[in-house]
């Protein structure tokens, strides 16, 4: 039980994503104030760091405005449950991370509420919808800004803003070298490997691992050497992964390994990879990679009246320009995927360039330790 003057922070997290960065948060919290009491919405990595669950949606994740229907009435139900806790508890801060739709209602009921809210990895404004930083200056306290140019989007808007940097940072074990990782998965040093990483939803995994096999079978037959290793996501039935191999017909052997994302990623020579926080890890860890991603068709319909930039992957969000190459729906063929592979293979000049890249974007987003700063934060708010 919590002391007469411990701190109550809350925390909402929608998405297995934003548990990582939760749990990160979660023990830099506890780090900083052992006596300080979580409570809120989130997953499995939360709860062992600490913090009281009472409500759960990340292994139901999904993508695309049409696909998420479905969550509406547990959502709505979290939503409640939440709501009813904050004005019960009046908690010290409530820490929204990520999952706007969601979040951004909560913080109005907590700012109504007479509760501090701090948004940690705030909406992607500069993608679409700008007209949400002046919502959220409304009822935050503090925005914790992740990538550096958002800071300026915030305080036009009249947010008080911070830019503590990428969570990613802490992350992804940035120092892990080509050979260790090829070490923890059995991969000869000396054999071009290709990484398949289809994403972490079913929907996305469903719509994508079919053009990946068929590239994989493409790269294969122009040499029989080549390894493809699939780094499952957590929450990804593996089951269905290895039918989807056995139904596919002929092709190369395709390693399934989970738990080990990251050493896929550091390990390969090229990624394939859907659209997602998998492609700002991946560059992170300098590893060369094409992107691809389908949805329905009306949710591209919506986004593309929507979207604000002409890129769908983080690097090139970050970059501002094309840095790795990007395939769409109907355009996300085997065929293709093998032909923008090929000369990331071959380390030629397109190979340089997205490893040049990728060194200014690391730069860019930070110093590691960007849970810590924003503990710092939340607990500066939290005591007023």
């Amino acid at each position: 039980m919590a002391t007469p003057d411990a701190r109550v922070i809350m925390l909402s997290v929608g998405e297995a994503s934003g548990d990582l960065h939760g749990e990160i948060l979660c023990r830099a919290l506890r780090s900083l104030d052992p006596r300080v009491r979580l409570v809120g919405m989130g997953g499995p990595r939360m709860a062992r760091a600490g913090m009281e669950v009472l409500a759960d949606p990340t292994a139901q994740a999904v993508v695309g405005m049409t696909e998420a229907v479905g969550r509406v009435p547990a959502l709505y139900r979290a939503y409640r449950n939440l709501v009813r806790r904050i004005r019960r508890e009046r908690p010290h801060a409530l820490v929204l991370i990520d999952f706007p739709e969601f979040n951004m209602r909560l913080g109005r009921a907590a700012h109504r509420a007479g509760v501090p809210v701090l948004y940690f990895i705030p909406p992607q404004l500069w993608a679409w919808r700008p007209g949400r930083a002046r919502q959220i200056a409304a009822f935050a306290a503090r925005v914790l800004a992740i990538f550096p140019f958002e800071r300026a989007i915030y305080e036009a808007a009249g947010a008080p803003v911070e830019f503590v940097g990428h969570p990613l940072l802490d992350a992804v074990p940035l120092d892990m070298e080509r050979g260790q990782a090829r070490g923890r998965l059995g991969v000869d040093p000396a054999v071009p490997m290709i990484g398949l990483l289809p994403g972490s939803r079913p929907g996305e995994v469903r719509r994508l691992l079919g053009p990946m096999f068929e590239a994989a079978r493409i790269l294969s037959e122009r040499d029989a050497r080549r390894r493809f290793v699939l780094g499952l996501a957590p929450g990804v039935d593996r089951g269905r992964i290895e039918v989807a191999i056995a139904t596919a017909g002929s092709g190369p052997r395709v390693d399934i390994v989970e738990r080990l994302t990251h050493e896929v990623m550091a390990a390969a020579d090229v990624l394939l990879v859907a659209s997602g926080t998998a492609t700002l890890e991946a560059a992170l860890l300098g590893t060369s990679m094409v992107v691809c991603y389908r949805v329905s068709r009306t949710t591209l319909w919506i986004a593309r009246r929507l979207a604000l930039v002409p890129w769908i992957s983080l690097p090139n969000v970050v970059a501002g320009r094309f840095v790795v190459p990007e395939l769409l729906q109907d355009d996300v063929t085997g065929s293709r995927l093998a032909e923008l592979v090929e000369p990331l293979l071959a380390g030629g000049p397109e190979s340089a360039a997205q490893q040049k890249a990728f060194a200014e974007l690391r730069a860019a987003l930070g110093e590691p330790g960007v849970c810590l700063r924003a503990a710092r934060a939340v607990l500066e708010v939290a005591r007023g």
